[in-house]
């Protein structure tokens, strides 16, 4: 397709402009307008309105039903915390949110069901998680931690503390309620519980309670009932607590195969323990050099947690490590997925990491040509999925070596995709007659084996990357990428123009399952296909794939469905709750369009829509009926991490954007990102046009704001770009080391400079 153009879609040209001497004032006012979108037509639509107050990030939209990681990174424990304060143990694999074959839960025992008031992390990178209980008269605080000492091992930790509201003492009876598959024998010794798993005598738990515990000395004893999933209840005796004299008792995972022994010594200094816990995070760093960021307020914190997630869920399996997206449902190796959590690692600077993941990617690859993961054998698009991530992890690490080592394994990869065309004729389906690919599993929401779009868009980014790549490197083994997604683009904008429809008479759009789908025609409207369905996959070949032109009436057709369907201040309907419910890391993936187009506002609204939507342990669930829904449920993994990568990528863009041959700054900054009134910097960060620092400050309490560039060996840019008004008032008025030239709402730098620094002036 044609080289995107688009300032023209913004209303101005690049071209045009006076130049700016250094050191200048850009004396005129440019007031900051909505964005036009122009169609073929030639008329225009306006992007969304401007917001006339800063949302807060304040976890509004956060699920009901939550997990939180608490294990290492790296960690083969994946251990999980639930919102009251539940330990959720060796997933089972089925899509049940409770498919957990062992769950245990800390209660006092009485009339009344404890009421959780709050649950936080100790900090967004120190997973100490605290789960606040109240019942009548009564305050009980779950502290819960891992810990991986020495010759103790990697152990679980639960420290519950029990504190009267008022003066006095009362008699309490703590219970640990256990739902599970096996039985187990209890154990009490000189004031330690053990916890036996009957047939394996394997140790489940080692507790210690309160010596004053009981007058009568410390009783145990367990209750059975229910039949293969069993609710037990370990009976932790009577004890007494005060405010002077709290309750406080601690228990022991052992996660490791541990024998008592060697944790029970741990049982005597439970602060000790915590201690342990609390400085391995302090000494871990969400960044590696020369990677750093310094992002203000709860985006920042974000970011950190996003990388603790990633790493959480991490892996080495057979040898290789793994980026997985989760650690229950999605405990493996998605290449849609891995596309942008390798790119976030990049982002972070885990650059051997990074390299490391994207081989195990390759390493999916079969005789056939065909890269297969979690995603099945119908996933087509996933072969050239991995293509693409290895374009971006070459430019991003300015070293294409790696391309040329699996330089064989993309000429296979590449001819695979192309016999998939001439097996669509076979079938003889609608996409066989277009000269597309044979029918397969479209994801997010489409489910089966049907006519649709959604590996051929992905196929065409994949394919554009690695022409355009081997066009640059002089691969001739490449060429024939060109040739391929020439031939797939015409065909694919043919079938395209005719399956377009009308959303409600109002604009068209491309569904991603064709017409001929007897979905489609189903008797309850309710039951047939939405048109915002598996459109995911569309929004990734728009940005970053640059597939087609930003004036493209796809793309508009696109914007104006994502538009239409918003809920929650984010796409609403999109994934495989189809009714009254959100995908909630698809937000970012149309943010980022947003974005792209220059509709900065929309973009950071919907954004701080996703944000709202994580847990405030700062993680995701895939997806989540509506607030006020009274229909639906939960779907996937939680930490979902291609949800951290997502949050990761966009605020990095936010600040540098690349956008082809073109490096764009400042992009995403808005009023809302100005508003504390505190900088933004990245040190190091990997583009394909080198490493780049920028440093965006405040002076004379935020009425100045300065912009400092620094950036590394690297071929240079078509162009660099910066607004001219930044955050609704601030002009641009002065520039130091470089020339600039000005159009409209955007100001052009000379891209062979390297260094020098702007400041925008209110």
């Amino acid at each position: 397709m044609r080289t995107i153009d688009r300032r023209k879609f913004l209303g101005g040209a690049l071209a045009t402009g006076s130049v700016l001497a250094s050191n200048a004032l850009i004396s005129e006012p440019h007031a900051q307008e909505p964005v036009q979108q122009a169609t073929p037509h030639g008329e225009s639509v306006p992007a969304a309105a401007v917001s006339e107050h800063i949302t807060p990030i304040d976890f509004r939209y956060s699920p009901v039903i939550r997990q939180t990681a608490f294990c290492f990174p790296d960690d083969s424990h994946k251990s999980l915390v639930n919102q009251k304060g539940d330990l959720l143990y060796d997933f089972a694999g089925g899509s049940s949110l409770t498919d957990f074959p062992l769950m245990a839960g800390f209660v006092l025992n009485g009339m009344h069901s404890s009421k959780v008031l709050s649950q936080e992390l100790e900090s967004p990178t120190i997973p100490i998680v605290r789960t606040a209980h109240e019942y009548p008269g009564i305050s009980m605080m779950l502290t819960t931690f891992a810990t991986n000492d020495g010759a103790e091992g990697r152990v679980d930790n639960v420290i519950v503390d029990v504190t009267p509201n008022s003066g006095g003492t009362v008699n309490i009876e703590p219970l640990i309620e256990l739902v599970t598959t096996d039985k187990f024998d209890v154990v009490e010794k000189d004031g330690v519980l053990s916890m036996l798993h009957r047939d394996s005598r394997e140790v489940l738990l080692v507790g210690r309670v309160p010596a004053h515990a009981s007058e009568h000395g410390t009783t145990f004893g367990m209750d059975f009932s229910g039949q293969s999933r069993r609710s037990q209840r370990i009976k932790l005796g009577h004890g007494q607590a005060s405010k002077s004299t709290p309750y406080r008792a601690f228990f022991r995972f052992p996660q490791a195969k541990q024998e008592t022994t060697t944790i029970v010594a741990g049982l005597a200094d439970p602060e000790r323990c915590l201690e342990s816990c609390r400085s391995f995070w302090k000494s871990w760093s969400a960044f590696r050099q020369p990677v750093a960021w310094e992002i203000p307020g709860r985006r920042g914190e974000f970011v950190e947690a996003c990388a603790r997630n990633i790493l959480q869920a991490r892996e080495v399996v057979n040898d290789k490590l793994t980026f997985q997206v989760g650690p229950t449902r999605y405990r493996g190796l998605w290449v849609v997925d891995g596309n942008f959590i390798l790119e976030a690692a990049r982002y972070l600077g885990y650059d051997k990491d990074a390299e490391e993941g994207l081989r195990t990617t390759w390493s999916k690859q079969q005789d056939s040509g065909q890269i297969v993961a979690r995603g099945g054998g119908n996933h087509w698009k996933d072969t050239a999925i991995a293509m693409f991530t290895l374009v971006r992890q070459c430019e991003l690490s300015q070293d294409w070596t790696l391309l040329r080592e699996l330089e064989p394994q993309v000429v296979h990869a590449i001819g695979f995709l192309r016999s998939l065309q001439a097996s669509a004729t076979k079938e003889n389906s609608a996409l066989g007659r277009y000269g597309l690919l044979p029918k397969g599993f479209a994801d997010g929401g489409v489910g089966g084996i049907r006519d649709e779009f959604t590996n051929t868009v992905w196929v065409l980014a994949g394919l554009k990357a690695i022409a355009d790549v081997a066009e640059r490197q002089k691969i001739e083994s490449l060429s024939d990428a060109r040739e391929f997604s020439n031939q797939l683009e015409a065909a694919f904008l043919k079938a395209a123009q005719r399956e377009m429809r009308s959303y409600e008479g109002k604009f068209d759009y491309l569904p991603m399952v064709l017409k001929d789908d007897p979905e489609w025609e189903l008797p309850d409207p309710w039951d047939r296909p939405r048109p915002q369905s598996a459109q995911w996959a569309l929004s990734h070949s728009i940005f970053p794939g640059r597939v087609f032109d930003a004036q493209h009436p796809i793309v508009r057709g696109h914007v104006q469905l994502m538009q239409a369907i918003a809920k929650e201040d984010i796409p609403a309907e999109t994934g495989w709750l189809p009714h009254e419910a959100v995908w909630t890391y698809n937000a970012p993936f149309v943010a980022e369009i947003y974005l792209w187009l220059g509709m900065k506002q929309a973009a950071h609204d919907t954004f701080t829509g996703f944000l709202n939507h994580a847990s405030p342990q700062y993680c995701w669930r895939e997806e989540q009926p509506l607030q006020n829904a009274l229909i639906g449920s939960y779907v996937g993994d939680m930490p979902h991490n291609w949800a951290s990568a997502e949050c990761i990528r966009y605020i990095r863009h936010i600040l540098a954007l690349e956008d082809g041959a073109n490096l764009r700054l400042l992009a995403g900054i808005t009023e809302g990102e100005l508003s504390a009134g505190k900088p933004y910097a990245l040190r190091g960060t990997p583009t394909r046009f080198g490493r780049l620092d920028l440093n965006l400050e405040p002076l004379d309490k935020g009425q100045r704001w300065r912009l400092s560039v620094h950036r590394d060996k690297g071929p240079d840019p078509v162009s660099i770009s910066v607004p001219a008004v930044l955050g609704g008032n601030l002009q641009l008025t002065r520039a130091e080391g470089v020339q600039l030239k000005r159009s409209g709402d955007t100001v052009t730098i000379d891209p062979t400079s390297r260094q020098w620094s702007l400041t925008w002036k209110a």
